[in-house]
């Protein structure tokens, strides 16, 4: 008989259970696709990140953005005092999720009718990239 986890999680999740928590973290509509622009495209500003072909509302992309900040996945920088403007980089965590978005898109192209196909050398470009980033082993 299989056990029902009833009990919360961090944050306020659900349940314990690992699948549940990272949707509740990433598993709406737009939130991974803001993650793909950061990661992905070198989207970093909120103007360049409104603009993703998939038409974000700018509202839910602040709300968004905020979740990320809250979650450790993104992290926000000024980049003008006057008026404030501020980018978002990923944060380590943030680049943990490379291996994940990787194998969703692998599986898209591989099971999606009309998923379009990524180019030959761009996810070890981005991947080399991402881990130039990260802090040196101790």
């Amino acid at each position: 008989m299989a056990r029902r986890i009833l009990k919360a999680g961090p944050r306020g999740a659900r349940s314990d259970c690992p699948i549940a928590n990272i949707l509740d973290v990433l598993g709406d509509k737009w939130t991974l696709l803001v993650v793909r622009d950061v990661m992905l495209l070198d989207r970093h500003r909120f103007g360049e990140l409104a603009a993703s072909r998939e038409g974000i509302p700018t509202n839910i992309l602040t709300d968004r953005l905020r979740r990320l900040e809250e979650w450790g996945i993104l992290e926000k920088r000024p980049y003008q005092k006057s008026p404030p403007r501020h980018e978002y980089r990923l944060t380590a965590k943030g680049r943990e999720l490379f291996p994940v978005i990787r194998e969703m898109a692998t599986w898209s192209i591989r099971h999606m009718p009309g998923a379009a196909k990524i180019p030959s050398g761009f996810l070890e470009a981005v991947e080399k990239k991402l881990a130039a980033h990260a802090p040196a082993a101790q």
